[in-house]
């Protein structure tokens, strides 16, 4: 059971993983951009979620994944329940471009919900300085672990041939914007991961 995959682009996600408890693969896409008709890909993006994530949106039963994909309501109560993000490197980049990317768009998100103060402020400095030395080769990992009960987050950064770096943010509306950034419904950054979440659950919910 534990060694089934998804395949993402050309990289094996793991269907199951185990934090506290067992989370599945709800969802799965990519980040990229189209330039003069050509795609480049930057990362693949897997996203698990408790299953028992089903039982908190009878609201939308009976939706198809295209009403889901196109209702922010039904992304904003996805964010209560824990989630684990595992996203790969597809094109190398410099981690600096990364957390700049990243602060960016919390930092805007941030400013439009009037929240963006000093605490904000130093909670994103931390995230791109914890980026800043680090070099996201072909088949790097970040992670984002976003426990239930708290509103923290746990990010790891692994790449071949050297240990894991990790760093928890404690700052909630620093990690409430992250999580938008990634599940935001039509304010996501990848339109094919919020896509392929959205069809799952309907099916999930169809059952």
């Amino acid at each position: 059971m534990g060694t089934e995959v998804a395949m993402v682009d050309e990289f094996p996600f793991p269907t199951q993983i185990t934090t506290v408890k067992p989370l599945s693969l709800l969802g799965h896409g990519m980040t990229d951009i189209e330039i003069h008709f050509l795609q480049i890909k930057f990362t693949a993006i897997g996203v698990y979620l408790d299953p028992e994530i089903v039982g908190h949106l009878h609201k939308w039963k009976g939706k198809s994944g295209k009403e889901l994909g196109e209702d922010d309501d039904f992304f904003d109560a996805l964010i209560s329940v824990e989630k684990f993000l595992r996203i790969v490197v597809i094109k190398e980049i410099k981690g600096s471009q990364y957390g700049v990317q990243l602060e960016s768009a919390v930092r805007d998100r941030l400013a439009a919900d009037d929240k963006y103060e000093e605490e904000e402020e130093l909670a994103l400095e931390k995230i791109v300085e914890f980026f800043q030395s680090k070099y996201f080769k072909k088949g790097s990992v970040i992670t984002f672990h976003f426990p239930a009960a708290t509103n923290t987050a746990e990010i790891v950064f692994s790449t071949e041939g050297k240990d894991d770096s990790k760093i928890k943010l404690e700052n909630g509306n620093v990690v409430e914007m992250l999580k938008k950034w990634y599940l935001g419904g039509s304010r996501g950054v990848s339109p094919t991961t919020i896509t392929s979440l959205a069809e799952n659950l309907s099916a999930e919910l169809s059952k």
